[in-house]
């Protein structure tokens, strides 16, 4: 298998940009919370409260996806993209294709 590393980088550069956009929307969702009783009841304060943990959340799914691409660009300038950190063997292009940052092979994260 030969994999095109100009299309890794396509597929990480995007995968960036829109983890980046991603990001850049929700920030309002991450801002904490105002607990203004006069205005709001306590399940409606609840709710925005669990849906600033939510946000919060997947922006550190988020972080850790580019630290991932990070990753992934650094074994691509390295030589190294495309082989398993583990044991060495070349992953499948189709694991790839789905996921451009996986740096370990089916067998060896099974």
């Amino acid at each position: 298998m030969t994999i095109d590393l100009n299309i890794a980088r396509k597929r990480l550069t995007a995968l960036r940009d829109k983890t980046q956009t991603d990001s850049a929307l929700s920030k309002d969702s991450r801002k904490p919370v105002t607990l203004d009783q006069q205005s709001t009841g306590r399940l409606t304060r609840m709710d925005a409260m669990q849906q600033q943990a939510m946000a919060q959340a997947q922006e550190r799914n988020r972080a850790a996806t580019l630290v991932r691409i990070d990753q992934a660009m650094k074994l691509i300038n390295d030589g190294e993209y495309g082989y398993c950190l583990s044991c060495g063997d070349e992953i499948a292009g189709k694991r790839l294709e789905i996921d451009p940052t996986a740096t370990h092979c089916v067998k060896c994260i099974s």
